[in-house]
């Protein structure tokens, strides 16, 4: 542990063991240890801490905290302690307890340097921003160092950021923070360039770019030295803040004399030139044009200047840089924009990529440097582009294919790059079926020629011709799409397996695999698919979506609830980690990154996906375990879920996910993913998250509501708050029905997204089976049953009916629902396969609503039961009354029997399609015309939606949760 190697105290060697068995993660054994260590010697703090952090970690956390607070009342002073203690507040997730620690021990020695620089930090980590100011002074007052008293400005700057008056940040944290600044400045105690970086950060803050150019240019910007060109990056900003466009642009003209190739200056250098156009700017008559030199104020000036940048180019004997050839083919899109003649200044289009595929066609990024200026392109031009450039690649003589392929890595590169380039204007998508199979043949040799280049490649390098067979596969994808040909996707997944065992690194065919796998409901390969990929931090939020969208609607549930966790680990971890960074940046100065450190917290909290897995994580929890494992009402109390508190961000909340992770060279404007696409899929996810989210606080409600006494037997409603729960219920109903309003009027768009963009949601689906409005109607009749129990049996004869015929209704909805469930999941035809996911998607609606169902009926016979007792206790029993309670329990017994003929049903069907699906796996095995490749991938989809399906119905514990 860390705090064995700053012992300095007698006990040091007692201790050791202890810290050795907790290091080893051998708990049991360092409580016995402390255990031993306390009968000697009781008053000896560190060893309880040291023991009640081998509770914590043993899992007993109650007795961990009140053996850590009884030491903590003690207020100990001893650093063993204080650090011992530290560790347990963290791992117990109570950064809250450090600062009452070391605010203690501050009292205790108020001169300690140390003492005060931890308790600065343990606020740090709980972000008390004012309380750090104070704390960084006192630290000031005490070592008056530098690093200190930055701290305690940068503490009032965080207290601007988080102000959530802005007018206060402006007028009271910020300018505050610029006297004591620039105090420092004048009596010249700036030192370090951390103080001028949060100089610079205030007066840019407080809108003061005038003076903050002055503090770059002046004597203090010389102490910006840690980033290369930091001084004229954060001049260029400025003058653009503050509109200077001729210092702009001189700027960025005598940057790019010194360094052609650096691109982040062309934009700046063009913006500017169009805003003097637009000023109608001319230089002065005499003497410099601006502080920055000269001015290029027209397109002529700036054409030239570019030309001239690409004749040096070409004169150098050196490798070319790309700079100013791109620069080029920017300037003329913006010009295009603007409806600028000059254009033709700059010559034809198909000339100047033409001529940069022959300077930089053997580069990877010669694809990306070209697709984004393609629409520079006439379409007649296409066809005329494609077969120039293809005259450029040297190719060797024809193969028995066909073929000419290329004789080294930088052939096959420019070759590759045609290729690409052809599939972004639409070339391929063009081409009938049979020339797109054709184009798939030549693909597919030019990939298995190209792996005689990577022979001796590691198994963590791509091959060269790895594009190739992605393309192809991106083809078979159209195929597939277009016709409904689903051989089409068994021979795409065929040269993505074959792909994947030559590159075995290549995360391309891995998504693509994954995503392939899971539209033909084979879930299970998909988990080590995504598991191989590694994903790390941030990557959990933005490409997590992947996993946790099928899963569970594959019926996955234990893959599901491990993918849900594996991101709930992240973001919970994201609070903990993000205080650390700032602590870091603290420490070594890097004010400037404190901001982008809560700005990503605050991302990660906010997240879509985040919502998402914590709802779905909640409800997988209680359709697998509540009234199995736990009660309904157990498993509630257990998630700490109010029904009261909604703590999903709607307003704020962030779509972090990578919708551009496919590589696609699929041409926008036809088939690629649109601004449009994006919105319409973040309304459709958040949709489909409200549904859930409300479900599971009407569960959480229901919960309560059988977990309260009867209101017959009550003296008043709210004394045991079944008032509120019931207006709370009703609340949630009514969301819930406009929810499903706005959803079905989302759901009659039928948007239709590219095949590789966002995936639809499980909205569509489960409102087409019924699903979500019989879940409704269920949690609907928890009201009227709740209004039984209020009014009693005597005067609500119309409401009894209304029950019995909500039972009724139910039952009809539930069977609609598996109807829609039948089918073969697998089937034959014409020697072709064909699968329906769907029907697995519906069987799993129908599992979840059922549970719901079963937990209403469970609510019910808990509200009939005390209404029977009170009617027999009556002395004058009414005929009339007893005559309803007699049809109430035989509708509710019908509703048994009926639920009991449904899962008879759903299990007889489910072993059917067993047995057919065995059946089919054997005559596939059969099949003449079918590749060893095409038989194992049968084989794997049989294996995989056959071993699952039964488990898909049961382990959400239907069946269990009707024999309770």
């Amino acid at each position: 542990m860390a705090a064995r190697g700053h012992v300095q105290d007698p006990n040091d060697r007692r201790l050791r063991p202890i810290y050795d068995y907790l290091d080893n993660g051998n708990n049991k054994m360092a409580i016995q240890q402390a255990d031993k260590l306390l009968k000697k010697h009781k008053d000896l703090h560190c060893a309880k801490v040291l023991k009640a952090i081998g509770l914590q970690r043993t899992g007993k956390q109650d007795e961990a905290f009140t053996l850590a607070q009884e030491v903590a009342t003690l207020e100990p002073t001893d650093d063993n302690s204080l650090q011992a203690l530290t560790i347990l507040y963290r791992e117990m997730h109570r950064p809250e307890l450090v600062t009452k620690l070391y605010e203690a021990a501050v009292k205790k020695v108020p001169l300690s340097e140390e003492y005060h620089s931890h308790l600065f930090m343990a606020y740090a980590r709980v972000g008390e921003y004012k309380k750090m100011q104070q704390a960084g002074m006192a630290l000031y007052k005490i070592v008056p160092k530098n690093p200190y008293y930055f701290w305690s400005v940068m503490s009032l700057v965080m207290q601007a950021i988080s102000a959530r008056d802005e007018k206060l940040a402006q007028t009271m944290f910020l300018p505050l923070a610029e006297r004591m600044v620039e105090k420092m400045v004048k009596e010249e105690k700036i030192e370090a360039e951390a103080e001028v970086q949060l100089y610079f950060m205030i007066l840019e803050r407080l809108g003061k770019c005038e003076e903050a150019l002055d503090v770059i240019r002046g004597p203090l910007g010389e102490k910006l030295t840690s980033e290369l060109q930091s001084r004229e990056n954060k001049c260029m900003m400025l003058y653009q803040r503050l509109q200077r466009w001729p210092e702009c642009n001189a700027l960025a003209h005598k940057l790019l004399l010194k360094n052609p190739d650096d691109w982040q200056f062309y934009p700046s250098y063009f913006e500017s030139l169009f805003h003097l156009i637009d000023q109608s700017w001319s230089p002065p008559e005499e003497g410099e044009h601006c502080s920055e030199g000269a001015v290029h104020h027209t397109v002529a000036e700036v054409v030239r200047f570019v030309e001239e940048r690409i004749k040096g180019e070409d004169s150098k004997e050196s490798r070319s840089l790309r700079g100013p050839y791109l620069a080029r083919l920017e300037l003329m899109h913006r010009l295009r924009e603007r409806g600028c003649p000059e254009e033709s200044l700059l010559g034809e289009p198909l000339e100047l990529m033409v001529q940069f595929f022959g300077k930089f066609g053997d580069k990877p990024c010669c694809i990306t440097d070209l697709k984004i200026y393609l629409h520079l392109l006439c379409p007649e031009q296409h066809v005329q582009f494609i077969n120039r450039l293809s005259e450029a690649v040297p190719l060797g003589e024809q193969g028995e294919e066909g073929f000419a392929f290329p004789e080294d890595t930088k052939a096959l590169q420019r070759h590759l790059c045609v290729c690409q380039l052809s599939r972004a204007l639409g070339l391929h998508h063009s081409l009938d079926v049979d020339g797109k199979l054709q184009l798939i043949t030549e693909l597919k040799a030019h990939y298995r020629h190209g792996l005689k280049f990577g022979k001796n490649s590691l198994k963590t390098e791509l091959q060269f011709s790895d594009m190739y067979c992605l393309m192809a596969a991106h083809v078979y994808i159209d195929l597939w799409t277009e016709a409904g040909d689903e051989n089409m996707v068994w021979q795409c997944l065929g040269i993505l397996q074959e792909g994947l065992s030559h590159s075995p690194s290549n995360a391309q065919f891995k998504l693509l695999l994954l995503l392939l796998y899971c539209h033909l409901g084979a879930f299970e390969p998909v988990v080590d698919l995504y598991s191989s990929l590694d994903a790390k931090h941030v990557q959990h939020d933005t490409i997590g979506f992947l996993l946790t969208r099928y899963a569970e609607s594959l019926g996955q549930f234990a893959a599901a609830s491990q993918s849900c966790n594996f991101s709930l680990r992240f973001f919970h971890s994201n609070q903990k980690d993000t205080s650390e960074y700032i602590i870091q940046a603290y420490k070594y100065g890097a004010f400037e990154k404190i901001p982008e450190f809560i700005a990503l917290r605050n991302r990660l909290n906010q997240s879509l996906h985040f919502a998402q897995v914590r709802t779905e994580r909640m409800l997988l929890d209680l359709f697998l375990e509540a009234d199995i494992v736990l009660s309904l009402e157990e498993s509630v109390k257990a998630m700490s879920l109010s029904a009261e508190d909604d703590d999903i961000p709607w307003d704020n909340m962030r779509d972090n996910r990578d919708l551009t992770v496919f590589t696609s060279w699929d041409p926008k404007e036809r088939y690629g993913l649109t601004d449009e696409h994006r919105h319409q899929s973040l309304e459709e996810e958040s949709l489909w998250l409200r549904i859930r989210s409300l479900t599971l606080r009407l569960l959480a409600v229901l919960a309560g509501l059988g977990h309260a006494p009867s209101q017959q037997n009550s003296e008043t409603t709210n004394e045991n708050g079944i008032g509120d729960k019931t207006s709370v219920l009703s609340s949630l109903l009514s969301q819930l029905n406009q929810t499903l309003q706005a959803a079905a009027q989302m759901a009659e768009k039928r948007v239709q997204y590219p095949f590789l963009g966002p995936p639809s949601t499980r909205m569509g689906p489960a409102l087409s089976s019924g699903s979500c409005q019989c879940q409704a109607a269920a949690l609907q009749l928890s009201v009227h049953l709740q209004e039984l129990d209020t009014v009693g049996l005597d005067e609500s004869s119309e409401l009894q009916t209304q029950i019995c015929n909500s039972f009724k209704s139910l039952v009809v909805q539930l069977q609609e629902i598996l109807n829609k469930c039948k089918g073969d999941l697998l089937e034959m035809k014409e020697s072709k396969l064909k699968t329906h996911p769907s029907l697995l998607e519906n069987l799993i609606f129908f599992v979840e609503t059922i549970s719901v169902v079963l937990w209403m009926a469970s609510y019910c016979a808990k509200i009939l039961r005390p209404l029977k007792t009170s009617l027999q206790k009556k002395k004058k029993k009414k005929k009339d009354a007893n005559t309803a309670l007699v049809q109430l329990r035989l509708s509710d017994t019908n509703l048994t029997g009926s639920l009991q003929d449904l899962l008879t049903q759903a299990l007889e069907h489910i072993k059917g399609q067993e047995t057919g699906m065995t059946a089919l796996k054997l005559a596939s095995l059969t099949l003449e015309g079918h590749t060893e490749v095409s038989v194992q991938l049968l084989s794997l989809l049989f294996h995989h939606i056959h071993q699952k399906n039964y488990q898909s119905y049961t382990a959400v514990g239907a069946p269990q949760r009707m024999n309770r």
